[in-house]
């Protein structure tokens, strides 16, 4: 027992001190947030939902879409979607924070066009029917000149989660299934940045998954989040391009960032040089610069922020855009039906320029700033786009800012609305 003692003293003053702005920031205290706030004005009359089906609802994922007006050489953009994943049954199956009673009600797949205003269903054509499906992150390769492309899905199905490819077209609400991807290190896929039309980044939340049997997928799991385990890892997986009944569509899968808390949402940067990933359990989010041709990942930094990060979002401009969960007490509450709201916080993380010095108060138009909260990172600044206590939208877990339409999206995990937009 005194070796026990002895031994555990130390990991636990290293968990405490190394998380210490989690613990008190999103577990001890509940913020202060107002009802909402949006940075470009009014969000009582500039943020409203897009729901118009009783299925979307309940969203995780948002991903821009590019139409592009002709081949890959023409960078014209004659529109900007934004695909969005939903599941209405998440109370009844969610991998990640429980429980796993039923997962026959398949989730959903959304396109908006910010041109017709339409938020449009797209109906899964050649999806197995014995195939459970409920999604959480999504990308899709850009469009050309009308032509379809592939569009990539986690799917936390019934026996394991998978990925899903697609091919969505913009003339038609359908997505085509292709293929099923499966591998041996998917242990708890979460978000997806593609590389290329048959490549891409790929996340594992978590190593020990409450598919684990007995009371073992009950504990490990949430003993892996409380005390911010570093197991998680991101992969990058090369794919058979030749889609016709290839038995190992998988041809390469590498490992390239290990020894992460709770890894969840990725983005790439515009320039391609520099990876962003949420680290969930310990409220940052981890840089590391890329090698565009071996897709090798190299840390650089991190940045904390006064929230569990959950998904990020780069904009065009390099910004990062991240959304996350303020109080996790509450986000476990209302995953239980203790509750009805659970609070919501948007971020933007913007790089500084050359020596420029971070400043010790910032973000100080936000009602609540997150300079109260956490410190000045050394190499960026943090701006609040949007923030609630949950009354004016819940959950929020992914932002997506679109610098085309001025638009901010931010979709709830366990949101009714399941979306919100916010107009300038």
């Amino acid at each position: 027992m005194r070796f026990l003692l002895v031994t555990a003293a130390p990991l636990l003053a290293l968990w405490a001190w190394r998380s210490k702005y989690t613990i008190y920031n999103n577990i001890l205290i509940k913020p202060d947030l107002p009802d909402a706030y949006y940075h470009q004005g009014n969000a009582s009359t500039q943020c409203s939902p897009l729901k118009l089906d009783p299925e979307f609802t309940y969203c995780e994922d948002l991903s821009p879409w590019d139409l592009y007006t002709s081949d890959a050489e023409d960078k014209s953009i004659s529109e900007r979607r934004v695909l969005i994943s939903c599941d209405a049954g998440r109370k009844e199956w969610n991998t990640v924070m429980g429980p796993l009673k039923n997962p026959n009600p398949r989730g959903s797949l959304w396109s908006y066009s910010p041109v017709s205003g339409k938020t449009t269903r797209l109906v899964l054509q050649d999806f197995p029917e014995d195939h459970t499906f409920h999604p959480l992150g999504l990308e899709a390769c850009p469009s050309y000149a009308g032509n379809s492309s592939y569009l990539y899905v986690v799917n936390h199905a019934k026996e394991k989660t998978v990925i899903e490819q697609f091919l969505i077209s913009p003339s038609f609400a359908v997505a085509k299934h292709i293929r099923t991807l499966s591998h041996p290190l998917f242990i708890s896929p979460n978000a997806i940045a593609l590389t290329g039309p048959n490549s891409f980044y790929v996340t594992n939340d978590h190593v020990f998954t409450r598919r684990l049997p007995y009371y073992i997928g009950s504990v490990l799991p949430i003993v892996e989040t409380v005390f911010g385990l570093p197991l998680s890892f991101t992969a990058h997986v090369t794919l058979d391009a030749n889609e016709a009944e290839s038995d190992n569509p998988i041809l390469e899968h590498t490992i390239v960032a290990p020894f992460v808390a709770f890894s969840n949402g990725i983005s790439i940067s515009p320039s391609g040089l520099e990876v962003a990933i949420a680290s969930t359990s310990i409220a940052q989010v981890h840089f590391y610069s890329r090698n565009i041709t071996s897709n090798a990942l190299t840390y650089t930094s991190s940045v904390h922020l006064p929230f569990s990060a959950d998904n990020v979002n780069y904009d065009e401009n390099g910004n990062l855009v991240v959304s996350g969960h303020p109080h996790f007490p509450t986000l476990i509450k209302l995953a239980a039906n203790k509750t009805d709201v659970a609070p919501s916080w948007v971020i933007s993380i913007s790089p500084l320029e050359g020596e420029t010095k971070p400043e010790p108060e910032y973000d100080l138009k936000a009602t609540l700033s997150a300079s109260a909260m956490v410190p000045p990172p050394a190499r960026h600044t943090l701006e609040t786009l949007f923030q609630s206590n949950g009354s004016k939208f819940s959950t929020g877990c992914t932002g997506l800012n679109d610098p085309i339409s001025g638009n901010l999206y931010v979709s709830g995990l366990y949101a009714e609305e399941g979306v919100i937009v916010c107009h300038p």
